[in-house]
Parts: C-alpha cells; structure tokens; sequence
C-alpha cells in the first residue's frame, strides 16, 4: 500500500447539500425548511440555550437573592502545619511564599493554628488567629502583622 493510492472508504463522505436549485433538485422552493413557522424563517430557531418556547425562563423567574459585597477582602490562608512541610528558614514572608508559588502574591496573608509548630520561625503576614498567634510564641518564634 502506498499513500498516493489511499481513498477513503465508500459512504464515509458525504456531499454538500445544494437547496434552492428548483423542484427537480429535492430541494427546491422552501430548501427543506418545510412551510411557515419559526425554523422556516431566515434567522430562524431557537434563540438562546435557555429559550423555553415562549414561556419565561427559569433564571427569571425566580427572585434575586442576596448582593456581592464589592469591598470584601479575600485572603490567603495558611495553616501552620503546611509551613512546616514546607521547611522554610529565618524569615518567612508573603513574598518568600509567594516566589515558591504556595500563595497569590496580590491577596494578604492570613495564618491558622492547624498543627504543631516546633521550631522558631519568624512569620510576616496581615492576620493571624489567636491559636496561631499562641502556638507561634511557644515555639519561640515572632509573629509579625503587616
């Protein structure tokens, strides 16, 4: 078998179908559109996925619920056993963390008391919980707010 010899198998392509050549054609007149109707039309059919014949779709009519607080604050959290996974050194920092890809480096940082903490570590970040704060001292270690 050589490539230049390849043809595809019989009935696997299909032709194009050409309407509005007469009646002789098969499509002719109204090119398979049938007569009348929505579909017939140009531009015809449904107009949106969430088009339910007329009737009012199901997202308006239900109420609104609630508001986005546009102020809102979204933080990075981190609990203190994944810092110690992470075996970091001296200063830790949002943007130490931030360099080793654990946090986004545009939202504050805020760390959680989940965890043990042995070892004193010197922590940079806008918030941390009362437990964090706590189990920080006790390793001797600082916790700084940013």
């Amino acid at each position: 078998m050589k490539l230049h010899t390849l043809e595809s198998s019989e009935g696997s392509r299909k032709g194009r179908k050409i309407v509005g050549r007469g009646h002789g054609s098969g499509l002719g007149k109204t090119c398979g559109r049938g007569h009348k109707g929505q579909k017939s039309r140009s531009g015809g059919g449904k107009p949106a996925r969430n088009f339910e014949g007329g009737q009012m779709p199901l997202e308006r009519r239900l109420p609104k619920r609630g508001f986005t607080n546009v102020f809102k604050k979204e933080y990075e959290v981190l609990n203190l056993d994944t810092l110690v996974k992470l075996d970091l050194k001296g200063d830790i920092t949002p943007e130490t963390l931030a360099e080793r890809g654990v946090i986004h480096p545009k939202r504050p940082l805020k760390i959680l008391g989940r965890g043990q903490l042995d070892t004193p570590l010197n922590i940079s970040a806008a918030k941390f919980s009362k437990t964090a704060m706590e189990k920080i001292k006790k390793a001797g270690g600082k916790a700084v707010v940013i």
